[in-house]
């Protein structure tokens, strides 16, 4: 089973970049999109159900802002869009997909680099959720979070992470918070544990600022996060950046699963 996902910063925007034609060659099973920055009615018949997958999305009431999907090969056994909490789920950053066991999830955490009103808003995102990320875990089915989360964890996630600290993105509560998904929550940074030492080839962000691209001057902020179980069934991941979609680069990892 193959899980990609991607930040698309617009899925028009990546669209008119050769997303699709790139997409086509992927073989990938599942598709986790964030940041469509669309409604239902902008998205073309290519956008919403590209040729062999059936798309789902959650998009922002606000237009032009955030949004997530999931293309799938196989049919879903049900679809939750959203958390419950109404002010999060306004702004379009939860979908999960059920398959049997398995639920596959697209997440888009918020940014906080904005403002101070932003950084709170993440704050209060992350207090939210990390309750429904303790009831995944203790639901007894295998799940795979797929998404940007807006955090690099370790030193190791960014180039420039002495200048970063007092940053959003990598504050300390941040990186803490994160680290209770793992270990005190019992996720799985699934990327991480196939390759404990990747750094510069790890990143999945880079601004648009400067010549960070350019440097690899970059982030890794976008995590395939799961349950032990399929964790453990990860066999190879890859960050692609032979074209640029977005400021983001597209996450694959291949699972032995079923």
């Amino acid at each position: 089973m193959r899980i990609v996902t991607l930040n698309l910063n617009g899925i028009r925007s990546a669209a008119g970049k050769g997303l699709f034609p790139w997409l086509a060659a992927q073989d990938a099973d599942l598709v986790c999109l964030q940041e469509l920055k669309a409604q239902l009615t902008d998205l073309s018949p290519e956008m919403q159900s590209p040729g062999g997958y059936a798309g789902y999305f959650h998009c922002a009431e606000k237009k032009g802002y955030s949004g997530v999907g999931l293309y799938t090969k196989a049919p879903p056994d049900a679809v939750m869009e959203g958390i419950g909490i109404p002010d999060i789920d306004a702004e379009g950053r939860y979908i999960e997909a059920r398959f049997g066991k398995l639920s596959v999830v697209s997440v888009y955490l918020p940014s906080g680099s904005s403002s101070e009103e932003r950084q709170a808003a993440k704050f209060s995102f992350m207090a939210h959720f990390m309750p429904h990320l303790e009831r995944l875990a203790a639901s007894g089915r295998e799940i795979v979070l797929c998404g940007d989360w807006n955090i690099a964890h370790r030193e190791i996630d960014l180039k420039n992470w002495k200048s970063n600290q007092k940053n959003s993105g990598f504050l300390p509560e941040e990186r803490a918070w994160l680290t209770g998904v793992f270990d005190r929550v019992g996720f799985v940074d699934v990327y991480r544990r196939l390759y404990p030492d990747h750094g510069g080839e790890a990143y999945t962000w880079w601004s648009n600022r400067g010549q960070a691209w350019a440097k690899n001057v970059g982030w890794r902020i976008d995590y395939q996060i799961a349950t032990p179980g399929i964790a453990a069934r990860a066999r190879a991941g890859s960050v692609y950046k032979a074209q640029r979609f977005s400021d983001h680069a597209p996450l694959t990892v291949d699972y032995d699963w079923p």
